[in-house]
């Protein structure tokens, strides 16, 4: 499946990194399981099972070289547990963990259990891990609990082993995006990245699960209210959430990152979101251009801030738009419980109104 890059289609005015992903920050990892399953309804069998786990590991050190870390929310309808800690510390020592919203405790217990496995110190400090949902029940039964423990390993170490890897990772109907949906399509997984002037990266990864479907903007053009309706196939998914999460090698400290964060909702904006009552919009981000030792001191004087912000600004806004183009490119139709489906946007499709409107080289 093409990326929006793919199309011809280009965001903003900063270049992409090598793999135009969260992986052109060095130390990165992104990492995938997919729960897909078709068994008979509870309680004879699990039901449809269209969901995962997705991982984001920041740094593999960060339990002893912590990074600075801090969030921003733009609509709350959803849960970000250990979002009070960054809040409080500025800090993180572990990965993003991304799931849908019923497995947030199964994941979160099974970090717990792996991280202890991991770091024996773990008994006697306690960790909080940050595990983040959206709803995915359009497609996925929620009645049985889908994820398990060894989904949660797999996709940590899929994570831990992309680091460095020149290729992009996988996006769209993949790991927690499995059941997602994005205005008024499939949706899932996506990410991209940017490069400051000053030679900073900026990666964004993105759990797309929101807005309607007439809203779809690519790069200006009013793409959902051009094509054609799509032939019925059910009922049609709802508006949802989204999860986003920035890392960057610049030298930010927590209050910088918090800022970085809250752009995510402008590169959602220009993709036609305008945060539902009812769905989750929660940002993170980190830095891993700016360590501390275990008792949180840095290692050195944050080096980017206030005007110096601007360039990493743009750079998330920039790269969240096309992260989230880049979820629903990467996603085929998919067919879920109760016989829904949320349908692929079709590429041929967008680059035929991108062509007609002069927005594709």
């Amino acid at each position: 499946m093409p990326r929006a890059a793919d199309l011809g289609i280009r965001i903003g005015r900063l270049p992409a990194g090598p793999t135009d992903s969260v992986l052109d920050v060095a130390g990165v990892g992104l990492g995938h399981a997919t729960v897909w399953r078709d068994e008979p309804p509870p309680p004879e069998g699990r039901g449809i099972a269209r969901t995962g786990v997705t991982v984001l590991v920041l740094a593999d050190d960060a339990a002893d070289r912590p990074v600075p870390f801090a969030g921003a929310v733009l609509n709350g309808a959803g849960e970000c547990t250990g979002f009070v800690g960054a809040a409080e510390w500025g800090l993180a020592t572990s990965p993003v963990f991304l799931t849908s919203t019923m497995q947030l405790g199964r994941v979160y217990d099974a970090v717990c259990e792996l991280e202890q496995a991991r770091d024996p110190r773990v008994a006697e400090e306690v960790i909080i891990p940050v595990v983040a949902e959206c709803d995915d029940s359009f497609l996925n039964d929620c009645r049985r609990m889908q994820v398990e423990r060894t989904d949660v390993e797999h996709a940590w170490q899929e994570a831990l082993d992309s680091r460095g890897s020149l290729q992009p990772p996988a996006e769209g109907s993949v790991g927690s995006g499995t059941g997602m949906s994005c205005l008024g399509h499939k949706g899932g997984i996506g990410t991209a990245s940017r490069r400051t002037p000053g030679g900073h990266t900026v990666g964004v990864l993105l759990m797309t699960n929101f807005g309607e479907r007439d809203r779809l903007t690519v790069d200006g053009v009013p793409v959902g209210r051009l094509l054609p309706p799509p032939t019925p196939v059910g009922a049609a998914p709802p508006a949802g959430s989204c999860i986003g999460v920035v890392v960057t090698d610049a030298p930010v400290d927590a209050a910088g990152c918090e800022r970085l964060a809250r752009r995510v909702g402008l590169g959602l904006a220009r993709t036609g979101s305008t945060a539902h009552h009812g769905s989750g919009e929660i940002f993170l981000a980190a830095s891993t251009g700016l360590r501390a030792d275990r008792e949180g001191r840095f290692d050195r004087a944050p080096t980017v801030t206030a005007w110096g912000l601007d360039p990493l600004f743009e750079a998330v806004v920039d790269a969240s738009e096309e992260a989230v183009l880049n979820s629903m490119l990467s996603s085929p139709t998919v067919s879920g419980r109760d016989g829904h489906t949320s349908v692929g946007l079709a590429p041929d499709d967008v680059l035929d109104l991108m062509r007609a409107h002069r927005f594709s080289e």
